[in-house]
């Protein structure tokens, strides 16, 4: 293509060097058709990569475009897949009855539950999978292909652009070829009709002169063609010379740079979608190691023991059928322990019912106690499941009894700081409270000497016991204030042996304490330390904000103090603080930081 360009520009500089007769000569038109020729085929050539590129460009957009729809599959496949396993769990989760509550007391029932939990975090793990998909991955993508349209949009749009201009300088070359060609032909015809009028002798002067200055105007019309093609050519071929060699090359380049980062872009997201499941492998794999530890907490024999524990009755086996005469009624030796009720035994020793072993007497009650209408003092069950439930009902006595002081506590002490403060409150304001808790300590009173009264009845009747009586001794002052040592106490007392029998031993140390100080009164807040003796330390404090303490009954504290606690939080909010031996007061709890003695925290007492 060079070498015919440049045979062409040899043509062009000939034909400006030749005298003006020469030039009329037409030029080789072999040459400008062959050059015509190879600019026509580089435009055809430019034209189809600009169209091969468009089409590869589109598919990969395409192709990323699917990968984004692939991932946003995965995702909703994900979210579905956590849903269904978090439905499966809570579908599975033990219900609050009492059913399930019973059923949480064997170590394969706890054992599912922990599988149920750890599979609902394994359920989580999957939805931040799905999660860090779309953050990472979808939005990303979403973007960039945004983004990458409108950037090979401009690319096309400017490649287009330029391949209109050089073909609109094409076309103008085009058209100043052709003119400078019809002149010259025409100052060609013009001086070859000049020639023939000059040689003929037959034409006037005046005809030769005009056909001669129409052969001058002819090839001036030439002239000015040439130079205009001429000026014209050169332009194109600095116009050509720009579009293949620095224009088409630099939009081909960003083409290519584009492509390559939208590869890039691909083989970054196709990195990421692995690591979203690495991220989370390490929690999938507690959850599983959760399931395992879950597995191997199982113990049979520790279940088994469970269940003879839940169901032994504590009947004494039947006595001997004793040997009578033909034509007596047959009768047993009846125990005291048997299932039958003191109504039946008469029955029996009557001759009107006929007696049979307590192993094969049917309850009556069993409908009664599915319904959950069973007599309030659990008449209905076995003796030892009997005696389980009343010292079941007692503890919850005891502890509702706890609650009750504790508030009856914090009252008083509020009601004696607005005694000794009244801009701090009314005192009066309290009294409704306080009568109504005296009111219902005095209510759960009743009710623990009832069952106490049901469980020494039991007791009383159980074959490995002695016919010594269950005696609380919490309840024995006069007035009907308990003090709570003496309720932990009691809550101490009747424990189970491992073999499932019972044992009524007290505390020594609790007998000693309640009778010691047998009747103690209400706990009062008092806020003057002169009559009182010095109460041990229980642990230590640091004071975690400054506190001035102007009220009577406190003590100011600096920030970062330590100071011995005498006296912990009742539930009113205030702590006992000792400085040294002499003073000593409350503080705000949320104002420290509070150390208690394990020790010295169990014996406690309130005063």
């Amino acid at each position: 293509m060079l070498r015919r360009r440049s045979e062409f520009f040899v043509f062009l500089d000939g034909m400006r060097a030749k005298p003006e007769e020469e030039q009329r000569e037409e030029p080789p038109q072999s040459a400008c058709e062959e050059y015509l020729q190879v600019l026509l085929q580089m435009k055809t050539t430019s034209s189809d990569q600009f169209d091969n590129l468009e089409k590869h460009t589109q598919w990969g957009i395409e192709y990323l475009d699917k990968y984004t729809k692939f991932v946003k599959e995965r995702s909703e496949i994900e979210i579905n897949y956590a849903k269904q396993i978090r439905n499966l769990s809570k579908k599975y989760q033990p219900k609050k009855n009492s059913r399930e509550e019973e059923e949480s007391k064997y170590s394969f029932c706890r054992a599912f539950l922990v599988t149920l939990n750890e599979l609902n975090d394994y359920a989580g793990q999957h939805e931040v999978i799905a999660e860090n998909l779309t953050s990472q991955i979808i939005s990303e993508l979403s973007r960039y292909l945004q983004d990458l349209k409108t950037e090979r949009k401009t690319h096309f749009h400017d490649g287009r652009k330029a391949q209109q201009h050089i073909e609109s300088s094409w076309k103008q070359l085009e058209a100043c070829k052709r003119r400078f060609e019809r002149d010259c032909k025409e100052a060609d015809r013009a001086q070859q009709y000049f020639e023939r009028m000059d040689a003929d002798i037959n034409v006037t002067k005046a005809d030769v002169e005009k056909a001669r200055q129409q052969a001058q105007m002819r090839h001036q019309m030439a002239a000015d063609s040439k130079s205009e093609y001429s000026a014209h050519l050169q332009k194109f071929n600095q116009e050509q010379n720009e579009h293949y060699f620095t224009i088409i090359p630099n939009i081909f380049q960003k083409l290519q740079d584009m492509e390559e980062k939208r590869i890039e872009r691909l083989g970054v997201c196709m990195k990421t979608y692995a690591d979203v499941d690495r991220q989370v492998l390490p929690i999938v794999g507690k959850c599983l190691d959760g399931m395992t530890k879950g597995a191997e907490s199982i113990e049979p024999k520790a279940d088994s023991k469970q269940v003879v524990e839940s169901y032994k009755s504590g009947f004494e086996p039947p006595g001997d059928v004793e040997f009578e005469d033909y034509g007596q009624a047959m009768k047993r030796t009846v125990s005291n322990t048997s299932l039958t009720n003191v109504k039946e035994t008469k029955e029996k020793a009557g001759g009107k019912s006929k007696g049979k072993l307590w192993p094969f007497i049917k309850n009556k009650n069993k409908l009664s106690l599915k319904l959950g209408s069973g007599p309030e003092d659990f008449s209905h069950l076995p003796p030892e499941q009997r005696r389980k439930k009343l010292q079941g009902k007692l503890d919850e006595l005891n502890k509702d009894i706890q609650k009750e002081m504790d508030q009856r506590d914090a009252l008083t002490k509020m009601k004696d700081v607005y005694v000794k403060n009244p801009q701090m409150g009314d005192p009066t304001s309290v009294d409704p409270r306080l009568a109504e808790i005296a009111g219902s300590i005095e209510r759960l009173q009743s009710e623990v000497q009832k069952f106490e009264g049901w469980l020494a009845e039991v007791e009383e009747r159980m074959p490995s016991k002695s016919d010594t009586h269950r005696k609380s001794g919490l309840y024995e002052t006069q007035n009907s204030t308990i003090t709570p040592t003496t309720v932990n106490n009691n809550c101490a007392q009747d424990r189970e042996s491992p073999d499932g029998s019972y044992t009524e031993e007290q505390n020594s140390e609790t007998q000693v304490k309640a009778a010691v100080n047998p009747t103690s009164g209400t706990p009062e807040f008092d806020d003057e330390f002169d009559d009182e003796e010095t109460l041990p330390t229980i642990g230590t404090c640091k004071a975690l904000y400054p506190f001035e303490g102007h009220n009577e009954g406190t003590i100011a504290v600096a920030e970062g103090e330590l100071l011995y606690v005498i006296e912990e939080d009742k539930g009113d909010g205030w702590t006992r603080v000792r400085r040294n031996e002499d003073q000593e007061g409350y503080v705000p709890t949320s104002y420290v930081e509070v150390f208690l003695e394990t020790n010295a925290k169990g014996a406690m007492t309130y005063i």
